[in-house]
Order: C-alpha cells, then structure tokens, then sequence
C-alpha cells in the first residue's frame, strides 16, 4: 500500500495587495514551469489576511491556462474563520496565513509554461463610490508541493 503525503515545494509565490484590499478587478497571476507529467502535485492558493477582513468566507475565481491553451475555470468558496468567528489559519497576532487547497492530486500532462489567475469575487459595496476593495487581504499566493509516493 502507498501513501501520499505532502512533500518539496516546488513553486511558491506571493504578490501583495495595493493597501491591504485586493481589489474586485484586480487579478493576481502566476505563471510556472512544468518538466515533469509523471509526478503528482497538491495545489494550494496562499492567503494572508489580518483583521480588516470582514467576513467569515472568502469567493475566488481562478483560471488555469494549460501549455496547449485549454482553459480551466473554477469558482471557489473558503471559510475564513471558524464557529466563534476567530479567524483560522497560521500566525502570530492580527496576521494569519491560510493554506487553502486547490487541487489534490493533480498530474500536469503537459510540459511547458502555465499560467494561473486568482481573483476574488466577493462585494464589498459603498453608497457613494460603488464597489471598493475587499479590505484585508495583504498578500495572495499560489504553492505547488510535489507528492512523494
């Protein structure tokens, strides 16, 4: 019987928000080398929030653009804080880190570059000026650990 765990990283990378708010229409992308079609991956989307963030989910919407230019669109829902409302996730103080599971799993059939987008479809509304960032969300990230079987 074999067991897969969580091994190396073999891609991480993070981009900030503009002032701590990740704005409706700002897509975050990343784009990443792929050589090998025979190993398998965990995918995770990396959030960092502090205590700004306003509710207890989050919605993104990620695309995934294969090396022969398919096209994968998911829509993606993720609590942000547990029962009592504490925010979950990792750190020390008003900052918590989330690693939120994408794909599990995952064998990439095709070797060359892909490219990943990431954005959030949450409203946040205001009266006056219509839809404002989505405050408290700093940092936003994609990560691509390799499964040691």
């Amino acid at each position: 019987m074999l067991v897969a765990c969580s091994g190396p990283v073999t891609y991480s990378s993070y981009q900030s928000t503009r002032e701590n708010a990740w704005g409706l229409h700002d897509t975050i992308n990343f784009d990443f080398p792929v050589q090998d079609t025979l190993s398998r991956y965990n995918l995770y989307i990396m959030l960092r929030n502090n205590e700004d963030y306003p509710y207890s989910n989050i919605i993104l919407i990620t695309q995934t653009r294969f090396p022969d230019h398919t096209l994968i669109t998911d829509t993606l829902e993720y609590e942000m804080t547990d029962s009592r409302g504490e925010f979950l996730g990792t750190g020390f103080g008003s900052e918590k880190e989330n690693k939120l599971m994408y794909k599990e799993n995952v064998r990439f059939r095709h070797a060359g570059e892909y490219h990943f987008s990431v954005r959030q479809a949450m409203r946040e509304r205001n009266k006056i000026q219509g839809i404002d960032p989505l405050p408290g969300i700093t940092d936003v990230g994609l990560q691509i650990e390799k499964i040691e079987q």
